[in-house]
């Protein structure tokens, strides 16, 4: 049955009577079609698009005049239409041609030759704005002007841009490429590789293109390019929202690096702003020095500076770049399988600019003063000195010898509650490491940790059990000179019942190689002493890269009981990948968990005066890294945010529950040293909050059976009886921390 209201029935009677009249008609003309209406618009409007992703179909060059279209869409694939000359719209273009440079004048004149470098048509010579010069600053050299390239404004052309109402689009540059002279001139080269690019900025997100061909040919394909790095290697560390430059409108490197020449300068700051220079100074940061007549050791710092848009300082002498105990091209120049088509470019020695990014005016062995604008002449793997690879290869030979080394553990047994071992370190081939090869200096003593209980985050942090009892320095155990091996006695450890838990040793041990340098010495291992001063500075220390011992202890190793794993809680080659063949200290793999456990002792991180109390975990270690919140830290540029928590952590490393008897040692209060005891899963979040918490999520959390005012750990595991992955889910935890 229909059931309808009094509105319904009077539009169901005017149909009717619609329906009786046209019955009532004859078969008469029903008059003249009307002209067919304009087809409407395809997609969405671009003020409608919460996103829009560009993309360049063509690009021409006739008469000097450039043509191009491209299309533009959103996230789902829907195009986007509406794109007018309003919207913050600009184009580039550049060419790639070779560059020689002459420095010096006459006898002493000399040519570099720079290989293929992006040459920008649209350039301006920028004057220096004098407000934007902080007083007393001795690490900027301002400049009259400096020349700067630049992007034109889709907005400064009346009919440039055609819309076709498809979310195709084309565009008519403003320049014409036959007539560039002012500021400086450009020979347009149709046989030489061109790129267009766009940079669309849009209310809350912004959207780059680019396209490479040859303009003669109209090629794509088999053309010079310089396609040396790609994003993804930045994203190693970098997160990728936080790579939206120049206000957040650039954000592909292929429109950076056609853009930031090598004519560009920043008048205010007097230094280059070249993509290949400006991206070596940014990344050496705090650690790039110059040289100096009136310093005592004769360098200084030598911090890299810009003025940015406003007049802000942009100071990378603050940058703190984890690539230790050197830097590692290779960590952003990628090479073999799937790497760049010119990623090999970087071992050319072709661009000075790449040297003195970092190295400024010290090359080893210069005087105060002494400034060299063409090392490439000298330092090239057929020249005088060392080139790039052989230089940087170098540094990190040692590293890459001793991931080939490894330990032999054995007559492993526990004998009147004392456990012993017989350890030989062995080289790439096997055989034996003599002692003498073996680094000890500080706090780089060779150890070998003991644990146990790795699924359940370690030993407990006890006496007799504490890292520093478990950490055994094995150049003070005996020692066997003939089979090079040690016969460690951890008479420290008070060990447990161990039967039937895995039982853990990790090697973190040193071992000594000599050093490349002036006429390319072969680097080989060698003694890391001096028979006179001790350790010998010739030698270069650099840990063994080996997995752990693992087994089952029953009254004895047990070699058929499958060994107890640890949940994956982080990618470790995430870290490896940003920080290198060194993290801090002690770097045989990601082991900091053995040493650094959850109830491990508070610290004062301030001063007696100004005290700044936490915890000392690996989780708080590694959350409260000032290199890995760089929203405060560093130079507060948002690249790396811990928050980001699948840059370090596995997809399943964020499920609460999975160690109920786990407990955290924090301090009372930042200001109060005093231990405090916390359950599991409220100690993992205070790793990150602590200090943070107000009343109600303290409320909230003892509500749900957390403790956070444990007195000892027994305290802790009698009462605790959280329940927060009740509600709190992996999926959850993820999406309210951003990610």
């Amino acid at each position: 049955m229909m059931k309808t209201t009094r509105n319904h029935w009077r539009l169901l009677a005017s149909v009717s009577l619609v329906s009786l009249a046209l019955t009532g008609c004859s078969d008469g003309d029903d008059g003249q079609d009307g002209e067919d209406g304009q087809p409407g618009p395809v997609g969405i409007h671009i003020d409608e698009a919460s996103s829009v992703g560009l993309s360049i179909q063509t690009a021409t060059v006739e008469g000097g005049e450039l043509n191009l279209t491209f299309s533009a869409e959103d996230a789902r694939g829907v195009a986007v239409y509406g794109l007018s000359k309003d919207h913050d719209l600009r184009f580039g273009v550049a060419q790639l041609a070779p560059v020689v440079i002459t420095e010096g004048e006459g006898e002493n004149a000399v040519e570099i030759d720079y290989g293929l470098q992006w040459v920008a048509y649209l350039n301006a010579d920028v004057a220096q704005n004098p407000d934007w010069v902080p007083a007393d600053d001795p690490d900027l050299a301002p400049v009259e002007s400096f020349l700067q390239a630049q992007v034109e404004a889709a907005a400064n052309c009346e009919d440039c841009l055609t819309d076709n109402g498809d979310g195709t689009y084309a565009y008519r540059y403003q320049v014409n490429l036959d007539n560039v002279t002012e500021p400086v001139a450009v020979s347009y080269d149709g046989d030489l590789t061109h790129r267009v690019t766009i940079e669309l900025q849009q209310g809350s997100y912004a959207a780059n293109a680019h396209y490479d061909w040859q303009p003669s040919s109209g090629a794509i394909d088999g053309i010079a390019s310089r396609d040396v790095v790609r994003i993804e290697a930045c994203y190693a560390c970098h997160q990728p929202d936080s790579l939206a430059l120049h206000g957040g409108r650039r954000l592909d490197l292929e429109n950076c690096a056609s853009c930031h020449t090598q004519t560009s300068g920043d008048p205010e700051s007097g230094n280059l702003v070249d993509w290949t220079y400006m991206v070596h100074a940014i990344h050496k940061g705090q650690d790039r020095h110059s040289t100096s007549a009136d310093s005592e050791t004769g360098v200084m710092s030598a911090p890299y500076k810009v003025i940015g848009y406003g007049g802000g300082v942009h100071d990378y002498g603050q940058v703190m770049y984890p690539q230790k105990p050197m830097a590692d091209c290779s960590a952003c120049h990628v090479t073999g399988e799937g790497a760049p088509a010119d990623a090999d470019l970087w071992q050319a020695d072709q661009n000075p600019l790449a040297c003195v990014g970092c190295h400024t005016d010290v090359p080893h062995g210069s005087k105060p003063g002494q400034v060299y604008d063409n090392c490439t002449s000298c330092h090239n793997v057929e020249g005088y000195a060392r080139g790039a690879i052989e230089a940087h290869g170098d540094a990190t030979a040692p590293y890459r010898m001793a991931e080939q080394y490894s330990t032999q553990f054995s007559n492993i047994a526990i004998t009147d509650g004392v456990l012993s071992f017989d350890l030989k370190v062995l080289d790439e081939a096997g055989n034996p490491v003599e002692k003498d090869r073996i680094y000890k200096e500080g706090y780089s003593k060779p150890y070998v940790v003991v644990s146990w209980d790795i699924e359940q985050d370690y030993p407990a942090y006890q006496e007799g059990i504490k890292y520093s009892d478990r950490r055994q320095d094995i150049m003070v155990h005996d020692y066997d000179e003939a089979s090079h091996t040690f016969s460690v006695n951890a008479s420290s450890i008070v060990l447990p019942d161990l039967n039937g838990k895995t039982v853990e040793l990790l090697p973190v041990i040193k071992t000594c190689f000599s050093q490349g340098g002036y006429g390319r010495p072969e680097i080989v291992p060698m003694s890391c002493y001096d028979a006179e001063s001790g350790n010998d500075p010739a030698a270069y220390p650099a840990y063994i890269q080996d997995e752990p011992l693992r087994f089952v202890w029953s009254d004895g190793v047990d070699a058929e009981t499958e060994v107890a794993e640890r949940r994956p809680i982080l990618d470790t080659q995430t870290c490896h990948d940003c920080h290198g063949a060194e993290f801090y200290h002690d770097s045989n793999g990601v082991n900091c968990q053995s040493c650094h456990t959850s109830d491990k002792s508070v610290k004062n991180y301030g001063s007696a005066e100004a005290p700044n109390f936490g915890a000392t975990s690996f989780a708080w270690k590694g959350h409260k890294a000032t290199g890995h919140y760089l929203k405060y830290g560093g130079v507060q540029s948002g690249t790396v945010m811990k928050t980001d928590c699948l840059t370090c952590h596995t997809a399943e490393g964020f499920e609460l529950g999975r160690a109920p008897d786990r407990v955290w040692q924090y301090p009372t209060s930042k200001s109060d040293g005093t231990p405090v005891f916390v359950s599991s899963d409220a100690g993992a979040c205070l790793s990150c909050h602590f200090g943070h918490l107000d009343e109600t999520a303290v409320n909230h959390m003892q509500g749900y059976g957390a403790v956070l005012d444990g007195s000892d750990q027994l305290d802790v595991q009698t009462r605790s009886a959280e329940s927060c992955a009740t509600c709190h889910k992996p999926e959850q935890i993820l999406e309210i921390h951003g990610n």
